[in-house]
């Protein structure tokens, strides 16, 4: 009997002048734009997978400002149910040498107007839903998220 469970992924909206930080990425379902986003790794609490999977696909050093949403979502695609936690984060330094995760493309800036324009080509409905309700909905403090873990 196959276990069931949940794939845990984190994501970051990053919003810099009006504008929203996405990858540009080669996916099983052609090239899509996404937030910075991964799963969870193990010993790896939700603040650090954000951190690294931002710096992973974009070269952006960030620091995490808020929990925009949490998000289950079963894709399609796949049948894969995520549950996707959101962070809301602010740039604060880039490295343009930084060498991409394999499949990232490149990652830009884009306006709402410009990401509502992508329709299909995004990655999944959560991109642009999590940016409009970051946009609309008060974030949460970070201390929201309780990243217990026990002494070693």
């Amino acid at each position: 009997m196959n276990e069931w469970y949940a794939h845990v992924t984190v994501a970051t909206v990053i919003e810099n002048n009006g504008k929203f930080l996405l990858v540009h990425e080669k996916t099983d379902n052609g090239e899509k734009y996404n937030q910075p986003a991964g799963h969870l790794e193990p010993n790896e609490t939700l603040f650090e997978a954000a951190l690294r999977e931002t710096k992973e696909e974009t070269g952006w050093d960030v620091e995490l400002t808020g929990l925009v949403r949490i998000n289950q979502y079963t894709a399609p695609s796949n049948g894969v149910t995520y549950l996707r936690v959101t962070f809301s984060a602010r740039p604060l330094a880039h490295n343009a040498d930084a060498k991409l995760d394999a499949g990232i493309i490149e990652a830009n800036w884009f306006s709402l107007e410009e990401i509502k324009q992508l329709g299909n080509k995004l990655r999944s409905p959560l991109v642009l839903s999590d940016i409009e309700f970051n946009l609309t909905q008060p974030k949460l403090p970070l201390n929201y998220v309780n990243c217990y873990q026990p002494s070693k």
